[in-house]
């Protein structure tokens, strides 16, 4: 198993950011479900002001590529990422049109 952790931040506006925050209390179960599909068996987002910080422990056949190729063809992911995209911003140093970037970890006990 893999570990992976991710950052995003959100619009800086206290109305948008409660509003992400509702809908990661009811997350849709098709939503739910292309993640577990994905092989992610776990994934936990964390919030500080503006700022995620999202991990995904991942079975060993997890790949990005293959996540990205099934949410493409998957409508409801498609309209939750474009519902989502209204909160969320890229993070200094992030490729256009990246949303979530891979951190690289930089200690372990």
């Amino acid at each position: 198993m893999k570990r992976y952790a991710l950052a995003l931040d959100l619009l800086d506006d206290p109305k948008l950011i409660a509003e992400y925050d509702a809908h990661h209390r009811s997350v849709w179960p098709e939503i739910r479900a292309s993640i577990t599909h994905a092989g992610i068996e776990n994934m936990e987002i964390y919030r500080f002001g503006n700022r995620l910080f999202m991990t995904m422990d991942v079975h060993d056949e997890f790949s990005f590529e293959k996540k990205s190729e099934l949410d493409s063809m998957n409508p409801k992911v498609q309209e939750w990422e474009t519902l989502m995209w209204r909160y969320q911003q890229a993070v200094p140093g992030a490729k256009p049109g990246e949303k979530w970037v891979l951190m690289d970890k930089i200690f372990e006990l």
